[in-house]
């Protein structure tokens, strides 16, 4: 039996501005987009990356009682969560084309254990790291 996880969740303040900043900024698409009455099942992908999606969740209800989407949405906010981590072949790079697309960074790259790392995060509080892969990159394939 092949096991592997297809779905990773991130507590969003709101999916339609999640969306935008996912798809717009960082260059995902939108995998699923589905409502079952208040709730929506809102997952991206990155292009190179069709086997694995990133679900874009408001925290709440069926899963949250009030008081707990609440205490989320604080902690996400603070930065609290752990960060994402996105391989790309030259951190740098992709620090530059994702700044011009208008993704505020809280940390430039910086070259340190062997690699180069940069730090951002989305509108909702969510860390992530761009980390540069140890291995090139194919010709052709280009950080996104």
């Amino acid at each position: 039996m092949s096991q592997g996880v297809e779905v990773c969740g991130v507590y969003v303040r709101d999916q339609d501005e999640a969306l935008k900043f996912y798809v717009e900024k960082l260059g995902f698409r939108v995998h699923t987009d589905v409502r079952n009455g208040d709730y929506r099942w809102l997952t991206v992908q990155q292009p190179d990356q069709p086997s694995f999606q990133l679900g874009l969740f408001v925290p709440g209800p069926p899963v949250h009682d009030a008081a707990t989407a609440q205490t989320l949405r604080e902690m996400v906010a603070k930065g609290a969560m752990p960060p994402l981590v996105m391989v790309v072949s030259d951190c740098r790079a992709a620090h530059a084309r994702l700044n011009e697309r208008g993704v505020e960074f809280t940390q430039e790259p910086v070259a340190r254990y062997g690699s180069v790392d940069a730090s951002f995060r989305d509108p909702s509080g969510n860390g992530w790291k761009l980390i540069q892969s140890r291995i090139a990159a194919p010709a052709g394939k280009a950080a996104r």
